[in-house]
């Protein structure tokens, strides 16, 4: 298979620098035109009541705020998650159907306190009177039809960014689905990290909705690729589409040269690099060199590591796990033992590193603009938060919402290892003493604006994923570690509390469209059902968010 060109950056990659010009560009049929709406003002109800009951109640009473009718909100909106936080406080996630179809992005959390009152809303919903679906909430095609047309266009995509002129658009441009369908599997698509599947959903598009499939294609080769696609469920038509990427003991040397002690497997006369011990596994592969995903799993013969990269991605990932257990009482990534399979050695001087939706995936760098990437507890901490991220939040990789996203990987990223406020200072530039991605102290130092005001308005990198989020990341450091910028002045409370407060508002109160103005609000409810109503903690959240222009 031809592999020449530029490889496609997935989306949830740490770093925008490999971004390609083949990605789609967020468009007005963006699906985050949902922007949540938060509610405070709730009512004491009767201790004795069920809390589902409290919820659908309390809904029931919100339900102008979110456009709809009481009956509209018994009947539409549907409980999809329970969860009790380590801090005993409650927190639902609902889901509107339309005609037991969800909407896309429609999703409302509501939290209850310690005495099991509610708190908050924050959500958004399809109004009523956008409700009329062209055509019906019956498909004209099938979910096999929709995987096939987004794989038609990813791999006209691909052919055109690796050059290859035996593949043209022409051959994959869609004639009739009644037609003898084309073998893709021959052509420029190889290897795929997660098997395709489409699903209905409800589009929210403007003032109307229409019925689409939400499919990936989510690819280890030729390139290192997630896309996901909206696909008319009536005519096959793309709506919308974006990219997101992404019981021994051993001992090893790791890629800026120190020693580890890590968890390995022996079996029979070789060790494994795979750890039983923690959730499901942790399980560390190569690729060879090779765009292959996971590729072979890493052995040897006396338990003495001397594959730098795999050490480090193996040690780094347990340290992230054990993270999320000991601050937060998250049994790794989807809060169930998630098993954690990374692979180092990816691609050829791969300048680049990222979660697939599945695992991870670790260059090794050019060895100038990057070393090995997994040699940086940054970096692994801030591409498995991006998984903890899809399994709880769903924060669309878009815009504001893909912002906060990144923001909230570099926030626990940097508070794995707390040895500065920097991003990925082990692995960027290695010639170049204390240079860094990014700065969460003082964001403009690489590129970044640090006030709303001076935010990044375009549509490159998913309409500045990896710049806007220096905004929120000024906003955690103020939060943090205090101090004044654009004339406010921010009392710190220390990194305990607040990464405390982002965990647990990232995690339960923010929804897949979430804009930075419900992320305050999600921050400072989160800090007020932390701490208490007018306490110092709510009080420093929100004079950060003021000091960087979010209000």
């Amino acid at each position: 298979m031809k592999k020449t060109g530029t490889l496609l950056a997935g989306g949830t990659l740490l770093f925008g620098v490999l971004a390609s010009g083949a990605g789609a560009e967020p468009s007005d049929s963006s699906p985050v035109e949902l922007t949540p709406k938060f509610v405070t003002e709730v009512a004491k109800a009767p201790a004795s009541a069920p809390n589902d009951q409290k919820v659908l109640n309390f809904l029931q009473k919100s339900a102008k705020t979110l456009g709809l009718s009481s009956q509209s909100v018994q009947k539409q909106l549907r409980i999809v998650k329970r969860e009790k936080d380590s801090n005993g406080l409650l927190h639902y996630r609902l889901q509107q159907y339309i005609d037991d179809i969800p909407v896309y992005g429609a999703v409302q959390t509501v939290h209850l306190d310690k005495e099991e009152q509610i708190t908050s809303l924050l959500g958004a919903a399809i109004a009523e009177s956008f409700q009329t679906i062209p055509g019906g909430t019956t498909p004209k095609i099938s979910a096999a039809d929709a995987v096939y047309i987004a794989e038609q266009e990813a791999a006209a995509r691909i052919a055109k960014e690796l050059d290859n002129a035996e593949v043209t658009d022409d051959v994959y441009a869609v004639n009739s689905l009644e037609e003898d369908r084309i073998s893709l599997s021959d052509s420029v698509l190889g290897e795929h990290a997660a098997a395709p599947k489409a699903e209905l959903y409800i589009y929210p598009e403007g003032d109307a909705a229409r019925l689409v499939y939400m499919t990936e294609v989510n690819l280890i080769e030729p390139v290192l690729l997630r896309t996901r696609y909206f696909v008319d469920a009536q005519d096959g038509s793309i709506v919308f589409q974006y990219d997101i990427l992404g019981m021994a003991t051993g001992r090893g040397t790791g890629v800026l040269g120190d020693s580890k002690t890590f968890t390995t497997t022996q079996s029979g006369s070789t060790y494994q690099l795979r750890d039983t011990t923690r959730g499901n596994g942790i399980i560390t592969y190569t690729a060879n060199s090779r765009y292959t995903w996971p590729g072979t799993l890493l052995t040897d013969t006396d338990n003495v590591w001397t594959d730098a990269a795999a050490v480090d991605a193996h040690a780094y990932a347990a340290e992230v796990y054990d993270y999320y257990l000991d601050k937060f009482n998250r049994d790794s990534l989807d809060g169930n033992g998630y098993q954690i399979r990374s692979t180092v050695h990816y691609g050829s001087r791969y300048n680049n590193a990222g979660w697939n939706g599945v695992g991870m995936a670790y260059g090794d760098g050019d060895g100038v603009q990057f070393r090995q990437l997994s040699g940086d507890p940054d970096v692994v901490g801030h591409e498995l938060t991006h998984g903890v991220t899809e399994f709880t939040s769903g924060l669309e990789y878009l815009n504001e919402p893909g912002a906060l996203n990144e923001a909230f990987s570099d926030i626990i990223g940097n508070d794995v290892q707390r040895a500065n406020w920097l991003i990925g200072d082990d692995v960027y530039t290695p010639g170049i003493p204390g240079d860094a991605l990014r700065s969460l102290a003082n964001p403009a130092l690489y590129d970044q604006p640090d006030h709303y005001d001076d935010r990044y308005r375009g549509t490159a990198d998913n309409g500045g994923v990896h710049t806007n989020s220096g905004i929120i990341n000024k906003a955690y450091y103020l939060t943090a570690a205090g101090g004044t910028h654009h004339g406010v002045t921010v009392p710190g409370i220390g990194r305990d509390k607040a990464v405390k407060i982002y965990y647990n508002a990232f995690v339960y109160y923010l929804t897949p469209t979430s804009n930075f103005a419900a992320a305050r609000d999600a921050l400072v409810q989160s800090a007020v059902d932390l701490y208490g109503a007018g306490s110092a903690e709510a009080t420093s959240v929100g004079l950060a968010f003021d000091a960087v222009g979010v209000h």
